[in-house]
């Protein structure tokens, strides 16, 4: 592929700890305990010391498993962590019950201070990528890099298969939803988000998709789950109508880190055509654009998008007056590399 267009916590108290949630080969869980929230943290051992950091954030209603397919591809460049946030995952819920973006982004914020990983390779997914932009703005001391798949940013013309997940932030919905579908089983649930964040969901794998039923059953059974989904689709919509200097898109103008861009032409909750408006945004991006994908690029492709970070990697180790190069990864390099 090439580029052609554009207050600290305390320390954290890290203790192991038995989860119910899927673990890869080569992973572990561990909880961290912070100021307010405790954080569940997936970690790959690195292959070698002295590997900057990478920490992945995931999207609504997902969990740092989302990740387990890319980070393995760049154990040889990076050292793996991926957290779940706040009531999501194997976290509870934060002290507060704060599941604004802003919320989030603290709670990754008090991790990186706590753990003293930054400045770190920060990967983020549709509300990640919220959440993730927000703490490349605020904070441009703990970000080397950061990678967006398909991140939530205000849209005007919402898409209209995106309307049923925005509808969870208004009150009471979510209650309704629930008593509406008690009778579905996980499997039938599990079949509905596939069908929803996949471009094509063929793709998912029999084990893969048995293990997303257990974790299905899993988070069903956990008081908390609508409450967490419902009050951060909240914080989406909530941020999308700010202004000023906390809106997401000023925001975006103001991540300094060289950004990498991942959006699917078979998004079904993030429209395709905002990736342009992205790329124009950051101020140093690239966009890797894959016409075959939906909503969780790094699951479906993660080959691909292993590859255009290890890319960028290569293009940020260049002196200064090279790196400055705005870039696009086209349709054409994306349909060979994912054979679309």
């Amino acid at each position: 592929m090439s580029s052609t267009e554009p207050p600290s916590a305390s320390p954290a108290n890290v203790l192991p700890k038995v989860a119910a949630v899927k673990v890869a080969d080569g992973e572990r869980l561990r909880s961290v305990h912070l100021p307010g929230v405790t954080l569940t943290v997936r970690s790959r051992p690195p292959a070698r010391e002295g590997l900057p950091p990478a920490l992945y954030v995931h999207g609504l209603g997902g969990s740092s498993q989302n990740w387990s397919a890319l980070m393995p591809l760049l154990d040889g460049v990076v050292d793996n962590e991926a957290l779940d946030l706040p009531g999501f995952g194997d976290s509870p819920p934060p002290d507060d019950g704060d599941y604004s973006i802003t919320g989030h982004a603290r709670a990754v914020i008090r991790y990186l201070d706590a753990s003293g990983r930054g400045p770190v390779h920060l990967f983020g997914n549709s509300l990640g990528g919220a959440v993730t932009t927000r703490v490349a703005a605020a904070r441009p001391d703990l970000v080397r890099t950061l990678t967006l798949v398909s991140p939530a940013l205000p849209e005007i013309r919402v898409q209209r298969s995106a309307v049923p997940t925005g509808l969870l932030a208004v009150p009471g919905v979510a209650a309704l939803f629930t008593r509406l579908t008690r009778e579905w089983t996980a499997e039938q649930r599990v079949r509905g988000v596939t069908a929803l964040c996949y471009g094509d969901p063929g793709r998912v794998s029999e084990e893969g998709f048995r293990n997303a039923v257990e974790e299905m059953e899993r988070r069903l059974q956990l008081p908390y789950f609508w409450d967490a989904m419902a009050r951060s689709a909240r914080g989406i919509v909530n941020a999308y109508t700010l202004g000023g200097q906390h809106a997401l898109w000023r925001q975006a103008e103001r991540v300094l880190a060289p950004t990498l861009l991942v959006y699917g032409g078979r998004d079904q909750l993030v429209g395709y055509r905002m990736a342009q408006r992205a790329a124009r945004a950051f101020r140093d991006s690239r966009l890797l654009t894959l016409p075959d994908a939906g909503h969780v690029a790094m699951m479906e492709y993660p080959e691909t998008v292993a590859t255009a970070f290890r890319e960028l990697l290569a293009d940020t180790a260049k002196p200064a007056a090279d790196e400055r190069t705005d870039g696009v990864l086209g349709d054409e390099t994306a349909d060979q590399t994912t054979g679309g």
